[in-house]
This record gives structure tokens, C-alpha cells and sequence, in this order.
């Protein structure tokens, strides 16, 4: 059973979970950036929440199958056609070999995914099927697909198909032009001055196109920095610091004037200073958000992420219950 890619789409790639326990070796862990939608594809086709999907970005891939399969489309809102008809997201699909599946203009957000029942098999790397497309490894030959390439579907898993077939409207994700993203403040935070810290926080911040699994980048009032001796080893600017990790999530303000998030697909230690981290809870929130969202940045502690961590894990075991 195979995936003719017909057209590839402007960016198309196989995830799954994520490619853990390498990110000391400077192997990011990868995985589909909204992780939440990418499970809830899963759930419906009956597959367990490890097996890889295909990410699309903005413009998805043309895909014909070889034999009868069954897929479903979450995240991101886009319309979805077999065979030029229309048909809905957050729902079971039933494609017969030959039919053929595409997308129209996506509404919000920037990621949608594509699960077959079975998963995509490709080789998994480092215990990953994840494409890192920088360091060409996992995926489909390391990289984003390509026009006639074939994609291979794993066997039909033998617990079969779910009782559920259709995600309800309340355990959707929301993608909204205005978020509010919880962070915990450091490492660094305590190089920024007072009012740089009320303008990270209380200031509103707004997503520019460079965007991708690496980091997303947001321009604003910018922030301002308490004055010190540089470190020997450190830059002259004063978002620089001697070389570092790098925690998942990372913000960073480089020359003061515009955060990045490190995401799925980031370094792992650099010579920026980490102001603040987002919260693991809201990293698909921020993997949703298109260019031109508003965004605030939120202060939370320990306590207050771990209880974020709690909730959004009853949600998951909900939807897999």
C-alpha cells in the first residue's frame, strides 16, 4: 500500500512524535509542530498516537492511493476534496485505491495533517520517522516530498477502527489571531531591565512571516537590556552570553528588538541569552499561529505550568479514552 504524491505541496513532511534523547548531540526532537492535531488524526484512523502523519504546509500535497485506505485531515482549516469533491476535516475517510486527494486554500493557521490508517513507513531513525530536513535524516530520504515520489503505508493495524469517527467541535483546536502564550522568565531574564521585562510581558507582540519548525520570529516595542561588562567569549551585543543550551521553547531577543521561539526543529545552545521558555502545554498553540497574530507573552511559574501540563493531558486521554 503506497502514497502517490502527485504534487508535493510548498512543504510536506513526515512526522510522528518526535525524535527524543538526542538533543544533547544537537539532534532536535523534531516531531509534528502541533502535536495535539497530529494525535487527533491518529485517534481516527486507529492508529496509536506513534505513528507518523504527513505535515503539510499552507499548500498540500495532490495524493493518489494505490489501494483502499483510510485517512483524516486535522488542524489547521483548509478545504479537503477526494476526487474533486468535497469532503470534511476531523472526520474518518474512506478512499478507495485510485482516488485521489487534495487541498484548497487554507483559513487559518499554517499546519494540517494527513493520517492513514496503518502510518506512514518510512525507516525510523534514532527512533523516529520524523523528517529533519537540515541534518537530511529520517522522514522520506531526509527531506520534503517531491513529485512522484511514493510514499509507503504500514499494514492495518490489528486492533482496528475506533468507535469515534469524528472529533467533536469542543476538542478541536481554536486557531485564533490573538493568543495569549504562557511563559516561564529565564534564564537570562535577569540582564533585561525593569522596563524590558514590562515590555516583554505586558506589550503586544506580532508573528512576521519568518516562521518555521526552527523558530518564529515576532517584531514589537523591543526590550531593553541592563548595562554590563560582556564576558569574555560573549559578543558586544547585549542579548549575547557565552555559549549556552538552548531549552525547547526558548525565547530569545537578539539586539533587543525582535523574540524568537525556538521550536520543534531548533538548536539546541547558541550565544543568545533565553529570557523566557514557552510552556510545553503551549507549544501547539504557537506552531497555530499564522503571520500577522497578535500575541501576548504571559508570565506563569512552576506550579502553574505543571497544572497546564495536568489538563492538557486529561484532554489527550479523553480523546483517547
Amino acid at each position: 500500500m503506497a502514497f502517490e504524491i502527485r504534487e508535493p505541496g510548498l512543504s510536506t513532511t513526515v512526522q510522528d512524535q518526535g525524535r527524543i534523547g538526542y538533543y544533547r548531540y544537537g539532534i532536535p526532537q523534531g516531531g509534528a509542530m502541533d502535536q495535539y492535531s497530529a494525535s487527533l488524526g491518529n485517534r481516527l484512523v486507529g492508529n496509536t498516537p506513534a505513528e507518523a502523519v504527513l505535515e503539510c504546509t499552507y499548500i498540500g500535497p495532490r495524493v493518489v492511493t494505490t489501494t483502499d485506505a483510510i485517512v483524516a485531515v486535522t488542524g489547521a482549516p483548509v478545504d479537503v476534496f477526494i476526487n474533486g469533491m468535497p469532503a470534511p476535516q476531523y472526520a474518518r475517510l474512506a478512499l478507495a485505491a485510485g482516488d485521489e486527494l487534495r487541498f484548497g486554500v487554507i483559513q487559518g493557521g499554517t499546519k494540517y495533517f494527513i493520517a492513514v490508517h496503518g502510518g506512514i513507513d518510512v525507516p525510523s531513525v534514532l527512533g523516529s520517522r520524523s523528517t529533519y530536513p537540515i541534518g537530511a535524516i529520517g522522514g522520506f530520504e531526509g527531506r520534503a516530498l517531491a513529485a512522484n515520489d511514493v510514499l509507503p503505508v504500514g499494514a492495518p493495524i490489528d486492533n482496528g477502527l475506533p468507535v469515534l469517527s469524528t472529533i467533536a467541535e469542543e476538542d478541536r483546536p481554536v486557531f485564533s489571531r490573538d493568543v495569549s502564550v504562557r511563559v516561564m522568565l529565564g534564564l537570562y531574564d535577569h540582564h533585561l531591565s525593569p522596563e524590558g521585562i514590562d515590555n516583554l510581558l505586558n506589550a503586544e507582540w506580532t508573528l512576521t512571516p519568518v516562521a518555521d519548525r526552527m523558530g518564529l520570529r515576532y517584531s514589537g516595542p523591543g526590550v531593553q537590556w541592563r548595562e554590563r561588562e560582556q564576558p569574555f567569549g560573549a559578543g558586544q551585543d547585549p542579548s549575547n552570553i557565552v555559549d549556552a543550551g538552548y531549552a525547547v521553547g526558548s525565547i530569545q531577543i537578539p539586539g533587543g528588538t525582535q523574540p524568537i521561539i525556538l521550536h520543534r526543529d531548533a538548536v539546541s545552545g547558541g550565544g543568545y541569552a533565553m529570557v523566557a521558555t514557552v510552556i510545553s502545554t503551549d507549544m501547539d498553540l504557537v506552531a497555530r499561529c499564522a503571520p500577522g497574530t497578535k500575541t501576548r507573552f504571559v508570565a506563569v511559574t512552576m506550579d502553574q505550568a505543571l497544572e497546564a501540563r495536568h489538563e492538557h493531558a486529561a484532554q489527550v486521554a479523553k480523546i483517547w479514552s
